[in-house]
């Protein structure tokens, strides 16, 4: 077993020290190694959707004291959401569009693109799908190109500007850091490279953003998507943050109330963007979350999470490879990593794998294709791996855990049976009572 790093905890989060049933009895202190899912709530998140909640009401068009404090809440959590992401809500040039996910704020954006996009064969199919779409029957011409990325990122770049030079585009659409491997892209490279053959540049920051601190202005991002519940505020809001202009210019996203100017039962005059494209009563707490965790996350130095995650990183890749697992990258060059890892181990399906580590060791990972079912043919991977993911409720102890028992793995087999589908037979584990509420009618 490799010597204790010592790395403890860099934030409070919701659940820590839970104490979790084995399926052979017994309590655990549950180990999450599956942020890159959903990451638990910060309990300073918590505390702020908390303090909202006796004055909850609707938002925009309240007279009374609970909605127009609950008005201001949900407007300042878009100034705070545009001061995290580094573009200016108070600048006609962007705006800041509340969506319920990364998924969400892409469908957005593709009801939105003037013209062609170009993309990787490695997007998450929340990059993925919504532009094949409208290849499949949605009434609009085709619009995707797929750039294939070779085997290093330099020439991954390459290919990309190729691409872009052979045939113009509207936008090229990357992921920021994959949600697979980990690797990080180069932000303001890319961003240059499609201003200068007249392409804007969109980012998937699912990943990146509880990462790494992301400025749109400073790297020359376009546009820029990401989810609260990947970044410790898992209330059901995301983001679609970018520039103005063509999100005004598109039909909006839901027709209703909130959208509009005025409406006849003849002609609707639509409100510009972010209005135009947040129809219906807005999830106020969820954006209030987010804000809150943007604050808090802004609050530490520049590399300070940064630097707590890349030692246990460098812990996860040493255990990884103790315990005899391959873990999946793409390019060999990349400098950059974020704490998510992808592994197999011979003879050993992923689901199993991850079923055994819950069953008898308390340690939730993420099995099967991770929405990037292209990526994981690339990488070999085609019926699923296992993936661990880190942030910042992770420890050091985390780590040593899912070694042990990987090890434990490797060398004696499970201790429990598991039927066709890797689920443990007779397994007498109870669920908490709110789990499984019935509701009598």
């Amino acid at each position: 077993m490799m010597p204790s790093l010592l790395v403890r905890p860099f934030a409070p989060v919701l659940g820590a020290g839970h104490q979790v049933p084995l399926v052979q009895g017994g309590l655990v202190r549950y180990v999450n190694l599956d942020y890159a899912a959903s990451s638990p709530a910060l309990a300073a998140v918590a505390s702020q959707v908390n303090e909202l909640l006796p004055l909850y009401a609707s938002v925009h068009r309240g007279a009374g004291y609970a909605s127009r404090a609950c008005t201001a809440a949900y407007e300042s959590a878009r100034r705070t959401v545009a001061a995290f992401t580094g573009c200016d809500a108070d600048d006609d040039e962007y705006c800041v569009i509340f969506t319920r996910n990364t998924t969400d704020a892409f469908n957005l954006l593709a009801s939105a693109v003037p013209g062609p996009v170009v993309h990787l064969d490695i997007e998450h199919h929340a990059n993925l799908l919504p532009w094949r779409g409208w290849e499949e029957g949605r009434g609009q011409r085709a619009r995707a190109r797929v750039v294939t990325a070779r085997a290093t990122v330099t020439g991954t770049l390459a290919a990309v500007e190729a691409e872009l030079a052979r045939e113009p585009a509207a936008l090229l659409s990357v992921t920021g850091a994959s949600n697979v491997t980990g690797e990080c892209l180069p932000l303001a490279e890319l961003a240059a490279l499609a201003h200068r053959h007249g392409a804007r540049l969109a980012v998937d920051g699912a990943q990146l953003v509880p990462h790494r601190r992301v400025s749109m202005r400073d790297a020359g991002i376009d546009y820029l998507g990401f989810s609260g519940h990947k970044m410790y505020a898992p209330f059901g809001a995301g983001v679609l943050a970018g520039r103005r202009d063509w999100l005004s210019a598109a039909p909006p996203y839901l027709a209703g109330g909130g959208a509009v100017r005025q409406v006849t039962l003849e002609r609707t005059r639509w409100a510009d963007a972010p209005a135009r494209h947040e129809a219906g009563t807005p999830n106020l707490v969820g954006a209030v979350a987010l804000a809150a965790a943007c604050r808090y996350l802004a609050a530490f130095p520049g590399d300070a999470i940064r630097s707590h995650e890349a030692v246990l990183l460098a812990q996860l890749d040493d255990g990884l490879a103790e315990a005899g697992a391959t873990v999946h990258r793409l390019w060999p060059d990349c400098a950059d990593r974020v704490p998510v890892v992808t592994f197999s181990i011979d003879g050993l399906p992923a689901a199993f794998i991850s079923a055994y580590l819950s069953a008898e060791h308390g340690i939730g990972v993420r099995d099967g294709k991770f929405c990037a079912h292209p990526l994981l043919g690339r990488l070999g991977a085609a019926d699923g791996a296992v993936r661990v993911s880190l942030g910042l409720g992770s420890e050091s102890a985390d780590i040593e855990r899912l070694v042990a028992a990987l090890r434990e793995l490797r060398a004696n087999g499970a201790t429990w049976r598991y039927d066709a589908d890797y689920q443990p037979v007779h397994d007498a584990r109870e669920m908490p009572a709110w789990a499984g509420m019935a509701v009598s009618l």
